[in-house]
């Protein structure tokens, strides 16, 4: 009877250890997610007034009125990065949601719409995947002319390929299941079985394949930006900023470029931490791993 005491109690333990490991995981989440809705609240709430030139206050380093310091027109650093950390994860946001789209449309159809669609999605995507997205993105803004619509479009068209094969595979995987085959015999349709037996399966691939999507999105618009193919001059993006400051750092003004870009860092990491943790979260066998 001990024995048998013991081997029970160290199952609890095992399980305790589990749930222990899965309540890690959603605080984890929960944090990230607050931290990134305090920074986008933050950027829309914060006084527009902060970031008007004022000539008296210019080029001063960080201190307890002014976090980040102050520019070279006196605009306050703390506020501008704020509202341009705001303005890049709203246009992330747009630029995800529309790549993430394309590549599940593209990836039920190459895994649905027969062998000649599935080589013609193939190949597209792999004419996407041998050019890296930046350069492909650079050519799409400069295409477009820039601005708002060029970056918004060009994020939109070069993040897709990766998430579309794995979309892709997975199509193919349910697709021969058994359920699926009864489906066909009864005479369901394509675009039924697509619906009602493909795309709830593909939910948890979409959300952790967005949050994934996300952070790289944020960089490579701020990349762009910074190149000057993205958002306008007098939108107080991260990419501005960290452009604008290149021409005062030599006067020792480190402040600058130092904690937007500090900040842009964090607020990507975030996004991977929330992506990882979802995955960790939805799959039953790396949930429970030591």
């Amino acid at each position: 009877m001990i024995p048998s005491l013991k081997v029970e109690t160290k199952e609890k333990k095992v399980k305790r250890f589990y749930l222990n490991r899965r309540q890690k995981t959603l605080f984890t989440i929960v944090i990230a997610t607050v931290i990134l809705l305090s920074v986008v609240i933050g950027g829309t709430l914060l006084d527009q007034e902060r970031i008007a030139t004022n000539l008296t206050e210019r080029n001063l380093a960080p201190s307890l009125e002014h976090l980040f310091g102050t520019d070279w027109l006196g605009r306050d650093m703390f506020t501008r990065t704020m509202m341009g950390l705001s303005l890049s994860m709203g246009v992330g946001l747009i630029g995800a949601i529309g790549s993430t789209s394309i590549a599940l449309i593209l990836g039920m159809a190459a895994a649905t719409m027969g062998k000649m669609a599935d080589r013609l999605i193939t190949w597209l995507i792999d004419l996407f995947l041998s050019v890296p997205h930046l350069v492909t993105l650079i050519l799409i803004a400069f295409t477009l002319g820039g601005g708002f619509k060029g970056i918004v479009i060009g994020l939109m068209l070069t993040h897709w390929p990766t998430l579309a094969r794995v979309i892709r595979a997975e199509v193919m995987q349910i697709r021969s299941a058994e359920y699926v085959q009864i489906s066909q015999q009864m005479g369901k349709s394509r675009w039924w079985i697509a619906f009602h037996h493909i795309f709830p399966h593909m939910i948890p691939q979409l959300l952790i394949g967005f949050m994934l999507m996300f952070p790289h999105v944020i960089i490579h618009e701020a990349a762009v930006t910074f190149l000057g193919l993205g958002l306008s001059p007098h939108e107080p993006a991260i990419g501005i900023i960290l452009s604008e400051s290149m021409k005062y750092l030599s006067s020792g003004m480190w402040w600058l470029a130092f904690f937007p870009g500090l900040c842009l860092l964090i607020i990507v990491r975030t996004f991977e931490t929330i992506g990882e943790n979802l995955r960790v979260l939805i799959d039953p066998i790396k949930a429970n791993e030591k």
